[in-house]
């Protein structure tokens, strides 16, 4: 069995194939304080989407590799869909099959290989979090360690680092490293290391490296891809975050009770940075997800506008990933809703939900901790969903109707 930190590679191992057919998953929800359905369809051009039950997860990977609790999902220009799970979260009586944490599938759902953990030269986060793969082919991997901890081996140090990587797992470049800031207290100031940082992703006009520095911090950071150097940073709004406001300082469980009658704004500062964006002309989209929104910036950090999602959920934790449409002018943007189990179909120019689909719970379709999601260039959605635990969570497939 291959052990993190070194790579497991079969070329084009196909995957079993499910037996159900799709099913079409519309663009209206029920429950979960979803917002009213809108009774757009594909008539009135918004997008409409069918689970495709023929993608398996777990999937049959070589020598019966386990895997762990899936984080994260990612598309690269080759279509190939890219998974990040915690293979120190695989149960412990799996624990000696797990899969290293960077697997990689072909178009069509075939395994290509896996790699990542642990090794010398680098600190891997001691539990993973994001993944990104840039018109590179680089493979950016982030942390969130001890907010949730391995079942393996669990420790209390920060996962305060941006690891960058050749698409067959060659280390290339580290920003940051482990324990730069202890739990409970910011480093919004730091220009040499993040704190926690949800998602890294490269613009590629620019060749930038933009960072949600969001489960510790506070911001919005800018660096440059090629050789990891600092180059601005903003919080909510285009405002510098107070330097030491950490993940204490801003507790999850207050933002459910914001009053948006006396301030309708929200609050001027960012609770969750956990979703990151940057579209085609150069718009920065920020998921603030604990405080149900999206905020829009220009490349330097100038702000530009906001949009709410799902106001009326039962969760706060709305606005936890994004992507957009693969169309020219990437017309929509697809949320994940993390805590009410919905994909919110979002009218970019506008902010305005335009649908909803999924509800909260099993069925396919339907979500438990939808953390993050990606599209592709056919404009198939896929998600990454990171509950239940300590087994369950799962990677889907949905396929667009239109």
């Amino acid at each position: 069995m291959t052990m993190p930190g070194k790579s497991l590679t079969v070329a084009l191992l196909a995957l079993a194939v499910g037996a159900c057919a799709p099913a079409d998953v519309g663009s209206g929800a029920d429950g979960g304080g979803a917002p009213p359905d809108t009774g757009a369809d594909a008539n009135g051009g918004i997008p409409r989407f069918e689970v495709d039950t023929s993608w398996q997860w777990p999937p049959a990977l070589p020598d019966r590799a386990a895997v762990g609790v899936v984080t994260y999902v990612a598309v690269d220009r080759h279509d190939h869909v890219w998974v990040l799970h915690r293979s120190r979260q695989v149960p412990a009586d799996r624990q000696h099959l797990a899969a290293p944490p960077v697997l990689e599938f072909d178009e069509n759902g075939n395994f290509v290989q896996a790699w990542g953990g642990p090794a010398d030269g680098y600190d891997w986060p001691d539990t993973e979090h994001g993944l990104f793969v840039d018109h590179e082919d680089n493979v950016w991997v982030t942390g969130l360690n001890p907010l949730e901890q391995s079942y393996a081996d669990p420790t209390d140090r920060t996962d305060d680092m941006i690891l960058k990587f050749t698409s067959s797992g060659e280390f290339l470049g580290q920003f940051g490293g482990r324990d730069r800031h202890p739990l409970g207290q910011g480093g919004n100031a730091d220009t040499g290391s993040v704190h926690l940082a949800t998602e890294a992703v490269v613009f590629p006009d620019t060749n930038e490296l933009f960072v949600a520095d969001g489960y510790a911090n506070r911001r919005v950071l800018v660096l440059d891809a090629q050789t990891l150097q600092f180059k601005r940073m903003w919080g909510a709004f285009g405002n510098q975050p107070p330097p030491d406001l950490g993940r204490d300082a801003s507790p999850t469980a207050s933002a459910a009770d914001m009053d948006l009658t006396a301030d309708p704004d929200g609050p001027d500062i960012f609770n969750s940075v956990h979703a990151l964006k940057v579209s085609n002309d150069g718009l920065v989209y920020v998921g603030d997800r604990n405080h149900r929104r999206i905020q829009v910036f220009t490349l330097s950090g100038e702000y530009v506008k906001q949009g709410f999602i799902n106001l009326e959920g039962d969760d706060n934790m709305t606005a936890c990933g994004l992507d957009f449409s693969p169309d020219p002018d990437q017309e929509f943007i697809y949320v994940g809703d993390y805590g009410n189990g919905h994909i919110h179909i979002v009218r970019r120019e506008t902010l305005e939900v335009v649908g909803t689909f999924g509800n909260l719970g099993p069925d396919p379709g339907d979500f438990r901790g939808l953390h993050t999601l990606a599209t592709d260039s056919r404009g198939n959605i896929w998600t990454a969903e990171t509950q239940p635990r300590p087994v369950g969570s799962r990677v889907q497939r949905f396929r667009l109707l239109r």
